[in-house]
């Protein structure tokens, strides 16, 4: 009786070290490190910058407000507010902003420019510190008080605009203040958009006999207080509770994420791309780690098979490959959190300006996510091919055709997938933006395997061998003959090209969007607060400039209260963007024709008819709003309504005077009422600007050029920011694609190799392999581009809230990118499959 094979006295530790290290000098972990490396450093490089810029923004967050809290209003806050925060202990101040126009003498040149004029009282700032310089350029220091009576505090850039210096007098409406102090450091100010103007900073009590206050006039109202912080958070609980009251409209009390938006609305956009890309980025690296683990597991079946025989055990051997691939991820990990860490800097540097270079260190949270993405990524897609390798029967030793790799079981596939999808959706920062990414993601993999399986059956039934060339039919062949694999490999080539598609059409809409080139003739100046008896003198003096073509609107001030009758508050509707309407003053007008680039899109305009409304589509659409209600506004306190007899469809970039509602009348008897007005400025346009201000110093004249230059430059820098993690993706989507092609290698090569021995040519088998690859790049990339549309519509609808405007042609364009991606990766991975001599490839095939 003979006794059994005894097990070899092997520690798993041991057979896992030095299965490392002999497969990291053979090459067979390099694919998987790499793809493990790029996912891990493209999301640390996010994390340690949104760390960063989360970290600068909770340490300057009283700063940044002007105190602890603040409640923001567009009319004057209702004095129970102050007198709640004085009954708490806490410190106030209020301030009021707005838009007009500052001039220089004509003495000085007379020259006109737009600015930011704030008016504060005694106590400003609550928090933080103005900083003042004497000189242009001078040394600075703490500001011990506000502007004295009779004198502003302006930027520097106000001085270079206007050819002023300290101590020469600026115009503001009808009062001449003395410029004492430039303003170095403003804590409140905010950033990003809307700080382009530069800063009056002006005594409150000088306000009044300035007159540019006007009824119509576009305000914001600041309370801020300061003090205990346990006081100031009662003081924001019955805050908010009293701006729920039916009463009490168009106040909030700010925060940094709602309060101050310039900031974040220019940040969270930048971040929200940065996060899309490592995303893409991670999602194409789990795929080029499962289809890498599984070609390692696949040319480790006859080793593993030897040790079986040999008397290892399945537990040695699979805690051997568990501890392989955990040091690896681990190292793989690790390098990516040190290169994301690096790049995160490249981030700073390409947002100065929106982000203060003193941001505080990141903390360690981004480093742990990262090292838990890569040991997931490693773990989830890459081990569980791997350990089928403990359950090779011995028996193939001497008979290749027993333990093939499976499928892994849908339990294993599962939980990889979930663990994965949620450290994404930890990673994105923002849940919308996640769900769509890896759900749109994980129904596109289904659909490729689904369309590609089709695809196969399809080509094999429809190639005719008796007609059809030489090379397509041996390609139909050798793909049907596989259709598995087939499947993985235009699957993978799909996702890859998913990945790099979609952030093309996200980047070109983007760029179209925000950097979309205006008509040659379009307005670059708009004009507000132009008064009722100002009007005709004002039409005249453009028509004496030249000027004919203006937009000539009346501008009412009005808040909607009631829909159909019913009372209408904010907590009505779920959508962010709707209670922000609701919550918000509308700029309405009338006209008794239709504006002429507003068309009707739904009910019918009739001209001076009574009770009625024409509205925006979008506005309506996001209010649930249709042709018959009744909306109610309250305009200066009286309750105007009407009925929506018509839709207009608003191109809100087209650089005309648009409104969200319009009444089709001529006049709105007894509301308060200034005019807005749109043209584009004669040349020379500084000196016509100076004149009109001269004219009309009440009047906000501003130049969209200025602005949209600006505006250009800070987007570019975001799109700069956001194509430099594109190397990732892009690196990313390299090494999917070399790995969908590469997964056949060893199949192709023995196929090849019996073709060969019966006589086959190598240009035959090279145009057969061509042939193979470009049907498999033109599917996966027609596929790719189809779902890469419907995703993008999906981010840019409801994430990025931007219109989608994808080209028809973007499927035959992703085709065609497929297809020459794909034989070029093709030549680059499977060039040396021709060359192996056919002895030795049917040697290692052999039984």
């Amino acid at each position: 009786m003979t006794s059994p094979i005894r097990s070899l006295p092997i520690r798993f530790w041991t057979l896992g070290w030095s299965s490392l290290l002999r497969d990291w000098r053979a090459g067979e972990l390099r694919l998987l490190m790499l793809a493990v490396t790029l996912a891990v450093a493209a999301l640390s490089a996010v994390g340690f910058f949104a760390d960063r810029l989360q970290g600068g923004l909770t340490r300057d967050a009283s700063a940044l407000l002007g105190g602890d809290a603040v409640v923001s209003s567009d009319h004057v806050p209702p004095p129970s507010f102050e007198e709640r925060a004085r009954s708490l202990g806490l410190s106030t101040t209020q301030t009021l902003g707005f838009p007009t126009m500052g001039r220089a003498r004509e003495e000085e040149g007379g020259a006109a420019r737009l600015v930011a004029l704030k008016a504060v009282g005694e106590g400003y700032p609550l928090r933080g510190t103005v900083r003042l310089a004497e000189t242009q350029g001078g040394p600075d220091s703490a500001a011990r008080s506000i502007p004295a009576p009779g004198t502003v505090w302006v930027d520097e850039a106000l001085l270079v605009a206007l050819d002023l210096r300290i101590g020469q007098p600026l115009l503001l409406g009808d009062s001449s203040f003395d410029i004492s102090r430039i303003i170095v450091v403003e804590p409140d100010r905010g950033g990003g958009f809307m700080s382009f103007a530069p800063r009056v900073m002006l005594n409150a009590a000088d306000l009044p006999a300035t007159g540019l206050v006007q009824p119509a006039s576009r305000l914001t109202y600041r309370l801020a207080v300061a003090g205990d912080g346990a006081r100031v958070g009662e003081f924001s609980r019955w805050a908010e509770q009293a701006m729920r009251q039916p009463d009490v409209r168009g106040m909030r009390l700010e925060s940094l994420e709602g309060g101050r938006p310039e900031m974040q609305q220019t940040l969270g956009r930048a971040e929200k791309f940065l996060n899309l890309v490592a995303l893409l980025a991670a999602l194409l690296c789990a795929v080029a780690v499962a289809i890498a683990a599984r070609g390692f597991a696949q040319r480790h079946l006859d080793d593993c098979a030897m040790l079986r025989v040999l008397g290892l055990s399945q537990g040695t051997m699979a805690r051997a490959y568990t501890l392989e691939f955990a040091l690896i991820g681990l190292f793989a990990s690790a390098l990516g959190v040190a290169i994301g860490y690096v790049v995160h800097h490249a981030f700073v540097l390409l947002l100065a300006g929106l982000v203060e270079a003193s941001l505080p260190a990141p903390g360690i949270a981004p480093a742990l996510l990262g090292l838990g993405m890569g040991l997931t990524l490693m773990m989830a897609f890459g081990l569980p091919p791997v350990l089928q390798l403990a359950q090779v029967p011995p028996l193939r030793v001497i008979r290749r055709d027993v333990g093939q790799l499976k499928p892994a079981t849908l339990a294993v596939l599962g939980l990889g997938m979930a663990g994965f999808a949620a450290l994404l959706l930890a990673a994105s920062r923002d849940l919308l933006l996640g769900g769509i990414a890896v759900g749109g993601f994980a129904a596109a993999v289904l659909l490729f395997a689904v369309a590609s399986y089709a695809a196969v059956r399809v080509l094999r039934a429809s190639v005719n061998e008796a007609t059809a060339p030489r090379a397509l039919v041996m390609a139909t062949r050798q793909l049907s003959a596989r259709p598995v694999y087939a499947v993985v490999q235009i699957s993978a080539l799909a996702v890859g090209l998913l990945a790099l598609v979609l952030l093309v059409l996200l980047r070109t809409d983007l760029i179209s969007s925000w950097r979309s080139a205006t008509p040659p003739d379009a307005p670059n100046r708009f004009v507000i607060n132009v008064q009722p008896e100002q009007g005709e003198a004002f039409q005249q003096a453009l028509k004496g400039a030249g000027v004919q073509r203006y937009d000539w609107y009346p501008m009412i001030r009005g808040r909607l209260v009631t829909i159909n009758g019913k009372a209408v508050v904010p907590e009505d509707f779920t959508e962010d963007r709707a209670q922000r309407l609701v919550d918000r003053e509308f700029n309405l007008s009338n006209t008794a024709t239709v504006p002429e680039h507003n068309p009707i899109v739904g009910g019918r305009w009739m001209d001076n008819e009574p009770d009625a409304l024409s509205v925006e589509e979008g506005l309506a659409e996001e209010l649930g709003l249709k042709l018959g209600d009744r909306l109610g506004f309250d305009i200066a306190g009286q309750i105007t309504e009407g009925r929506i007899t018509s839709l207009r469809k608003v191109d809100w970039g087209s650089m005309r005077v648009n409104f969200f509602v319009v009444f089709p009348v001529a006049q709105v008897p007894d509301v308060p009422v200034s005019y807005i007005t749109a043209f584009r400025a004669p040349e020379p346009a500084n000196g016509f600007d100076n004149a009109l201000v001269r004219e009309f110093p009440n009047i906000t004249n501003v130049d969209m050029s200025q602005t949209i230059a600006q505006v250009q430059r800070v987007l570019g820098q975001v799109i700069s920011a956001v194509e430099f993690l594109f190397a990732f993706t892009l690196a990313a989507g390299l090494v999917v694609l070399l790995s969908a092609i590469t997964a056949t290698r060893g199949e192709r090569e023995r196929e090849f190799a019996i073709l060969r021995a019966v006589g086959a040519g190598s240009q035959l088998l090279r145009n057969v392999q061509r042939v193979e690859l470009l049907g498999v790049g033109l599917l996966a990339g027609f596929l790719a581009s189809v779902v890469a549309v419907a995703v993008g519509w999906a981010l840019a609808r409801f994430v990025f809230q931007f219109s989608w405007t994808a080209s028809p042609w973007v499927p035959l364009g992703g085709a065609i990118l497929g297809a020459v991606l794909a034989l070029l990766a093709g030549w680059w991975g499977l060039r040396s499959v021709l060359r192996t001599p056919v002895v030795e490839t049917l040697r290692k095939a052999a039984v």
